[in-house]
């Protein structure tokens, strides 16, 4: 498995892992920011949305494009 370059998560990603639309991976992005009481220019990170959204923190690393 390629290791990703960076440690943030982008809709595209999301859109990519769940199959939906971008629009709900700019909304799950929101969601997840709010409950981690983030501002909004805080990024989430790969480790935040695999906890947030149950799932392996690697399943998730291998959907990630650079």
């Amino acid at each position: 498995m390629k290791t990703p370059t960076r440690i943030c998560i982008y809709p595209k990603d999301i859109q990519r892992i769940t199959g939906r639309s971008e629009r709900y991976g700019r909304n799950l992005l929101n969601e997840i920011r709010s409950k981690l009481n983030k501002a909004p220019h805080q990024f989430i990170t790969i480790d935040d949305f695999a906890v947030y959204s149950g799932l392996d923190v690697d399943l998730v690393k291998s959907f990630i494009q650079d």
